[in-house]
């Protein structure tokens, strides 16, 4: 495959192919390196029991497995729809080089995929969240923190 229109039909026809085989939502992604796809992601939130399992997140663990890294800036995504909050959090981890997507999150929240309440829910403070958050054994859990700041063999990403 050499162009990006080929690229993004075939995350399109992803969607289609596994929605319609019962594997979860109409979702599709694939990492494409080099003018070459690397990895195929789909979403298989139901069929899995993941909520985790988005075609994004798919595609990444799998290009990250082929490619034997953890970081893929040498990489584009292309993907069926605008990435949920979760999946731009991965992306930018990622660390992607560029970011191709067919529908919007508008066109998503118009079939019951609306994740307004995420973005809505990250810029509340802590106690206000609908999910109740609250700190325990910082002074422990810093010991972490700590040993991992002190190594000296520690691979940063």
């Amino acid at each position: 495959m050499e162009n990006k229109e080929q690229f993004m039909r075939e995350a399109i026809r992803l969607s289609i192919e596994k929605m319609q085989a019962g594997f979860g939502g109409p979702f599709g992604a694939i990492v494409v390196r080099n003018g070459e796809i690397v990895a195929r992601g789909f979403n298989n939130v139901t069929s899995s029991n993941d909520p985790t399992a988005h075609a994004e997140v798919d595609a990444i663990r799998k290009a990250c497995e082929t490619l034997q890294k953890h970081q893929l800036d040498d990489c584009e995504l292309y993907t069926s729809c605008e990435p949920c909050p979760m999946c731009l959090g991965a992306i930018y981890w990622t660390r992607f080089r560029k970011v191709y997507y067919g529908n919007t999150k508008q066109d998503a929240a118009a079939i019951g995929f609306d994740d307004q309440f995420i973005y809505e829910e990250i810029e509340k403070p802590l106690p206000k969240r609908s999910i109740p958050m609250e700190q325990m054994l910082p002074e422990e859990a810093i010991a972490a923190f700590q040993k991992w700041n002190s190594n000296p063999d520690k691979q940063e990403y």
